[in-house]
């Protein structure tokens, strides 16, 4: 940097520091890659919802949520622009923590009421009662 480009940023209050500091903005093409993907992540799941491609449903389901995961992945990197460099890779380690508690909770709720399910006493027909 030269000496008045140095005076400029100190005017600006910007203390020699860069506008970004590591967040990396999006060009044309990143959005489009983005943008693209988005479409078939999304035409996809649609797909084969709509002519039935798979018959069984489970593996159908499992197909759109896996698809769906992708796509929020997409979404973060393409268009939030999360990687591991931006905000000294703090956005990262919150998203990461975030997933981490939410499966923990997700899990251990499905854990219990199974778990209560399983061990509940079974009801009795009182109709066979005499």
């Amino acid at each position: 940097m030269t000496t008045d480009s140095h005076a400029l940023h100190s005017a600006a209050g910007d203390h020699g520091h860069h506008a970004h500091d590591g967040a990396a903005h999006g060009s044309l093409k990143t959005y489009l890659i983005g943008f693209g993907l988005s479409v078939i992540l999304t035409a996809v799941p649609f797909w084969l919802v709509m002519i039935g491609a798979i018959a069984d449903k489970a593996v159908t389901a499992l197909i759109v949520l896996v698809l769906a995961a992708a796509q929020i992945v997409v979404h973060m990197v393409y268009f939030l622009h999360m990687n591991t460099r931006s905000e000294n890779g703090w956005t990262m380690m919150a998203l990461i923590f975030t997933v981490i508690m939410v499966v923990i909770a997700l899990t251990g709720s499905l854990w219990v009421m199974h778990h209560l399910n399983v061990n509940m006493m079974p009801l009795h027909d009182m109709s066979q009662m005499p």
